[in-house]
């Protein structure tokens, strides 16, 4: 009863719910940036599509900033406010290690041939996918059962993440000679694993919000 009547007091623009979606879509797109910069070998074009990855973090974060502008100017939100800006973070957090990750092997000019950092890339798309579709999902709530089992499959993708993390870690101890490109390489491992975690923290942060109001 309570939701019903708040439900008549929402912006009809429902402005929350476009900012999340044209975050979480901005998200996708530099994750998907990212998987093609680690399937390109030559190193100028590496260059080329960091640079575009970093667009679109500024990007990101002026729709973040949207969004905590609107928090302070909106007295009635869709779901509450502490919710509103632990996703918001949330999803800043998942462009921010993306974009720390093209940075960094654009940095370092390390070629992310390796299949550990192809798979993590793989891995952090369809992480973004499932975000995505959970994202756009709360502005009805009408699907209930689409949200849940893309945050399980979010959560599952964290777990083959560390999977991943400790083979690459051990074939690069075991494979690499030079301790400088050891260094490099797990400096990049350690932050394309964060980016799996925070596409966790957002899933937590969704499922959170789910259960209060669906």
């Amino acid at each position: 009863m309570l939701n019903s009547i708040m439900k008549l007091f929402l912006p009809k623009d429902r402005i929350f719910y476009q900012l999340f979606e044209e975050v979480a879509s901005k998200v996708l797109e530099m994750a998907r940036k990212l998987r093609e910069l680690m399937h390109e070998p030559d190193h100028d074009k590496r260059s080329a599509i960091a640079s575009q990855i970093e667009e679109l973090e500024h990007v990101n974060d002026d729709l973040t900033h949207k969004i905590f502008t609107e928090l302070g100017r909106n007295f009635i939100t869709p779901f509450d406010r502490e919710d509103i800006h632990y996703l918001a973070s949330a999803l800043d957090d998942i462009a921010d290690y993306i974009h720390a990750s093209s940075k960094k092997i654009k940095f370092y000019k390390v070629n992310p041939n390796e299949q550990g950092m192809q798979k993590f890339a793989d891995l952090i798309v369809a992480g973004a996918e499932h975000i995505n579709i959970a994202v756009h999902e709360l502005r009805n709530m009408k699907n209930l059962r689409q949200i849940t089992e893309s945050l399980v499959k979010i959560n599952s993708i964290e777990n083959q993440a560390d999977d991943i993390f400790d083979m690459s870690i051990e074939r690069l101890f075991e494979m690499e000679p030079d301790a400088k490109e050891v260094i490099k390489k797990r400096e990049i491992y350690q932050v394309l694993e964060i980016a799996t975690d925070k596409c966790e923290d957002a899933a937590n942060v969704i499922e959170s919000i789910i259960v209060k109001y669906a």
